[in-house]
């Protein structure tokens, strides 16, 4: 008898979450095996937001860092990162990143998608344009940039970011004279007679 009563108990299915009923594969009447699908049941509050990082910059995301999200509807999201993955893709050597995000009127649906952007400690960068950067005779990334006395020199640099307006890069002072035209005419150590322009111009 405690065995019947186990299985009749069976004959009632419960989801282990509170969520939407987003499909009913099972009809009345038909045959369920034990591990085969009956339907789909989606949680959407909260709900969590998926991306992949760089490895360059997985070092600056940090769990519970706030997050904001925009959806292609102009819709803006906020939210904290709940998860960092600590194994790469093995094709595009990106690391897997949650954030999690309130959704209690459920205005967000699953599978949409979003353009997310996620808090990190700052750290002091130049905007340059693309075309000042060069290589050493080594293959270092750098720029030319002017010593004293208007003596030229290499100065090695880590990209960043690239946007539409240039590239932003660190490892150059606080302020710095950058060749950004004809710095592949000359080399470090020689003198030049440098003209100067606003960046706006």
């Amino acid at each position: 008898m405690a065995s019947a009563e186990k299985e009749i108990s069976r004959l009632t299915i419960h989801a282990s979450f509170d969520g939407i009923l987003e499909s009913d594969t099972a009809e009345l009447g038909s045959l369920l095996q034990p591990g085969g699908l009956c339907a789909t049941v989606i949680q959407l509050d909260p709900i969590k937001l998926v991306g992949f990082v760089p490895e360059r910059a997985i070092n600056h995301v940090q769990l519970g860092a706030t997050a904001s999200a925009k959806l292609v509807d102009g819709q803006d999201l906020h939210g904290k990162v709940t998860f960092i993955s600590r194994s790469a893709d093995k094709l595009t050597r990106t690391f897997q990143v949650e954030v999690t995000v309130p959704n209690i009127d459920f205005k967000i649906s699953d599978g949409q998608t979003a353009d997310i952007a996620i808090s990190a400690q700052g750290a002091p960068a130049h905007l340059l344009p693309g075309s000042a950067l060069t290589l050493d005779d080594a293959g270092t990334l750098g720029v030319r940039a002017l010593a004293e006395n208007n003596i030229v020199k290499f100065v090695p640099v880590t990209l960043i970011r690239d946007t539409m307006q240039g590239v932003w890069v660190s490892g150059l002072p606080e302020q710095a004279n950058v060749i950004v035209v004809g710095q592949e005419f000359v080399i470090a150590g020689v003198v030049v007679n440098p003209t100067f322009a606003e960046a706006a111009q």
